[in-house]
């Protein structure tokens, strides 16, 4: 017995309301991507000789820069999270590669490869 699996192709266009929230939400998910990896840098500069101590260092969550910064709160938090998950994904793969020889690698890294869930997107 087969299977026949159909599919159906779509196109989505979004109000200029909606539009406006996805261009905010791409916005804010880039400004706190760029906020943890300059935290990031600026704690591996300072405790570059010692391992122990980069280990040890608590990096903030996109939630403690929505004090701060108050049209963070407008957007959706798992798409800032997402944010959070990705960079962590992105320190992960640079680490691998840079320890992994080249045969290993790409296993290595498909394991890593996070896929990244979509949000609903809904106007009022």
């Amino acid at each position: 017995m087969t299977t026949h699996n159909k599919a159906y192709k779509f196109r989505l266009y979004p109000t200029e309301q909606q539009a406006h929230l996805i261009r905010k939400t791409f916005g804010c998910v880039r400004f706190v991507y760029n906020k943890m990896l300059a935290e990031r840098k600026e704690v591996y500069e300072k405790h570059k000789g010692n391992k122990e101590e980069l280990r040890k260092q608590k990096f903030p969550t996109p939630a403690k820069y929505k004090e701060g910064f108050e049209w963070l709160k407008e957007v959706d938090s798992l798409a800032l999270a997402n944010a959070q998950l990705n960079l962590q994904t992105a320190y992960k793969i640079s680490f691998v590669v840079k320890m992994t020889s080249q045969r290993s690698k790409v296993k290595r890294i498909e394991n890593l490869i996070q896929r990244i869930g979509s949000t609903e997107i809904l106007c009022c």
